[in-house]
């Protein structure tokens, strides 16, 4: 009775807080959505005038078509750097009709705009600042991020969309507090607001989250903002400009900048492939290259002044279970005040991010005491039912933020992710800071400041409302069609509609008979994710140059699971192969680099190592009986275990292992032990699974499987079972 009436009071104080302003914020909000609808209307007959929203026909030139482009003809524009804000700069220059062109020293997203929260959102943290100080400017940036925030939703709906993200409410205080600072939210959203906010009771909560942990929660508050796969929204960025007529190439190094009479007008660059060095000439140079922007700025003035203050982002990947596959979480205040969010993605669940400085690197990796940050969070919010457990982390990245550096803040998390739009001297055009959403309102800004510095006389941004590759005739059924037209499983069409739009069917066609009675089209490169042959075959045609392209930016496998990506790797490297033409040795460096970036920047050593790490803690009976199954499975008493001896094993009892069984398996053992393992690494094995830093292990289980069945005379009803 009493936690009811302290409900009831709650919502009254909070009830009485909004009616005593209600009479004028309700006009304000309602002037805010007539003026946004009008706005939206007036931006869609200018974009209907000009033609920019038709959906373009021409195939994609091919990079080699491309490199010649750029090596011969001159632009009015030159971008360098190809993450969100240099695409979206060569896509803002190319739609009002600039000659463009745009080079990246590795791959189209693979720097920060690859590994973010994956959020689209106005800044909710940033909007409690602008009121508690008065703070205009960031009340601006706050309004500007929600106006693009909802417009990246409509120009790329098949990417993006609303998801609902709960802030659960433990103390009654905040009830009132919290659901105060969220209706400002929408408020400020004015026309642009996705979805109306809502308060739960405590059992609501729980029932729409039911991971949540139960005791002292008083109820929580759901708010909603954009999510999207952030690479492949980036890359569909550069692909649109390409459409447009924009020139860009990947790999492809500044070296140095190019300068007449003391104005840049062009770069000398690198093919990073074949080390092939050109020069490349433009009336314009926009520098957009994220936490290498100081980099570039010594190039033009060596006596220039550092600008940005790069951070350090972590984020881990864990399964499904651990959030409801529609809701997200928020959580406020960490042990160390730092903001933790907990978002389902592509099937599994992110869990970030932090917040520390960091040098400048082409290869960033997170850390282990990052890693155990986020568990620590995640664990303070889940029931104890849940076991947060080392070995759930799938996979582990590191991006780094190009923070405008504030002179006066102590440290990195009280800087604002503004931006900064600078003309040096020599006309060199300089953005950095910013975030994700407002790459399109960045990048106009950039490209305003270009125009007015080289006279290039062109009329202004057309990018609000100039709809992104795949968007122009998707729907959300349009998986349906693919099912029916191309007979592609329904997970896959799925994937592929809300990864390519309306481009989803030039994917499928590339699609290679599977042999079976279903799907008859659509063979996948993992068993547990809906990615298919076409989709390394379509790559290839959209830059992809190099296995990591692939694994990372185009089918995001890296990111999501570093084991999987490690099997499927022989897989994209040979269709890698067939349609780049590499022989033996460049399929071998591929792999190589490829496992070298999963090892080094995706998590891989860093879950060996934690296991490496991991005491024997077993009883004293534990040990008894793991010793008793090692020597029951060494066969010819050789001192070790092996897949082999499994196999022959189990092929004696009539359980056949097949290539990709046997594949999984050796993935499991480090290549330190040649596919092998002794007593001590065995019990080490077993006491790591006991103890959660691996949750689970194929090789131990098929040895179980194996010793019951030679003791008991079981057989196995499956087997290569999951990772």
């Amino acid at each position: 009775m009493a936690s009811s009436w302290t409900w009831k009071k709650a919502i009254k104080v909070g009830a009485a807080a909004a009616t005593a302003g209600g009479g004028g914020c309700a006009l304000l909000y309602l002037t805010s959505v007539y003026n946004s609808d009008r706005k939206k209307e007036q931006v869609q007959q200018k974009l209907a005038a000009s033609g920019l929203n038709k959906r373009p026909s021409k195939p994609l030139p091919t990079r080699a078509d491309q490199l010649n482009s750029l090596a011969n003809e001159q632009f009015d524009v030159l971008i360098i750097g190809g993450g969100a804000t240099g695409s979206g700069c060569a896509l803002d220059a190319a739609s009002r009709g600039l000659k463009t062109a745009m080079v990246e020293y590795d791959d189209f997203s693979s720097g920060t705009s690859s590994r973010s929260t994956k959020l689209i959102h106005g800044g909710v943290r940033y909007l409690q600042k602008a009121i508690m100080n008065l703070d205009i400017e960031q009340y601006k940036m706050v309004k500007e991020a929600l106006h693009e925030r909802a417009n990246l939703l409509e120009i790329a709906p098949h990417l993006s969309f609303p998801l609902p993200i709960m802030l659960p409410v433990y103390k009654w205080w905040q009830l009132p507090y919290f659901w105060a600072g969220i209706k400002a939210y929408d408020l400020v959203s004015g026309g642009d607001c996705l979805k109306s906010s809502y308060i739960l009771s405590k059992s609501r909560a729980l029932e729409l989250f039911p991971m949540l942990k139960k005791n002292e929660l008083k109820g929580a508050i759901v708010y909603y903002d954009g999510m999207h796969n952030d690479a492949r929204m980036n890359i569909s960025i550069a692909i649109s400009a390409v459409r447009l007529g924009a020139t860009v190439a990947n790999h492809v190094k500044v070296v140095d900048l190019i300068k007449t009479d003391g104005i840049v007008s062009g770069a000398k660059v690198r093919n990073q492939l074949t080390g092939e060095e050109f020069s490349i000439k433009a009336k314009s140079v926009i520098n957009a290259t994220g936490p290498f922007t100081d980099s570039i700025r010594k190039m033009d003035d060596g006596q220039t002044r550092d600008i940005v203050c790069p951070s350090a982002g972590i984020h881990i990947m864990l399964p499904d279970y651990y959030s409801p596959s529609n809701m997200g979480l928020l959580d406020p205040a960490t042990s160390d005040g730092r903001v933790i969010f907990f978002l389902p993605w592509q099937g599994l669940t992110i869990a970030g991010t932090t917040d520390t400085p960091c040098p400048v690197t082409n290869s960033p990796g997170p850390s282990e005491s990052d890693i155990q940050f986020i568990l620590s969070e995640v664990k303070n919010y889940l029931t104890p039912d849940i076991d947060v457990r080392r070995g759930d982390v799938l996979s582990a990245w590191a991006g780094i933020r190009p923070l405008v550096k504030d002179p006066n803040a102590g440290d990195t998390a009280s800087l604002v992710r503004n931006h900064v739009v600078h003309v040096s001297d020599s006309k060199m055009v300089t953005i950095a800071g910013g975030k994700w959403t407002t790459y399109r309102a960045m990048a106009a800004e950039t490209v305003d400041e270009a125009v007015e510095a080289a006279k290039l006389g062109v009329g202004p941004s057309m990018t609000d409302g100039l709809l992104l590759e795949g968007a122009h005739n998707w729907a959300p059924t349009m998986f349906i069609r693919l099912v029916q037209d191309l007979g592609v499983d329904t997970a896959v069409a799925q994937h592929l509609s809300d990864t390519y739009g309306d481009r989803a069917f030039s994917v499928g066609k590339m699609a290679g008979l599977t042999g079976q009675r279903w799907p008859i089209v659509g063979r996948r490169i993992h068993q547990e994710f809906p990615y298919i042959d076409a989709e390394v075959r379509y790559a290839v045609k959209e830059y992809a140059a190099t296995a990591v392209d692939v694994i990372a930016r185009r089918l995001r496998l890296s990111f999501l699971n570093v084991q999987a990506a490690e099997e499927a790797l022989p897989i994209v490297v040979s269709i890698m192969a067939d349609e780049l033409g590499w022989d033996k040795e460049e399929q071998d460096k591929q792999t190589e680099d490829a496992m070298d970036f999963l090892r080094m920047q995706m998590g891989k050593d860093l879950n060996k190592a934690s296991r490496d790490n991991i005491p024997v803690s077993l009883t004293k009976a534990e040990i008894a009986e793991y010793v008793k199954r090692f020597n029951a499975l060494d066969d010819g008493k050789k001192g070790y275990i092996s897949i082999n001896d499994i196999r022959k094993s189990l092929k004696s009892q009539g359980v056949i292992l097949t290539n990709e069984d046997v594949s999984a398996l050796m993935a499991t053992i480090s290549v330190e032990t040649h596919g092998s393992l002794d007593l001590p690494e065995f019990l080490q094995m077993m006491s790591a699974i006991k103890s959660g830093t691996v949750s689970h292990s194929r090789f131990a289980k098929m040895a179980e499987m194996d010793y019951k069945a030679k003791k008991y005379g079981e057989h196995m009803e499956r087997s290569g079972g999951g990772v």
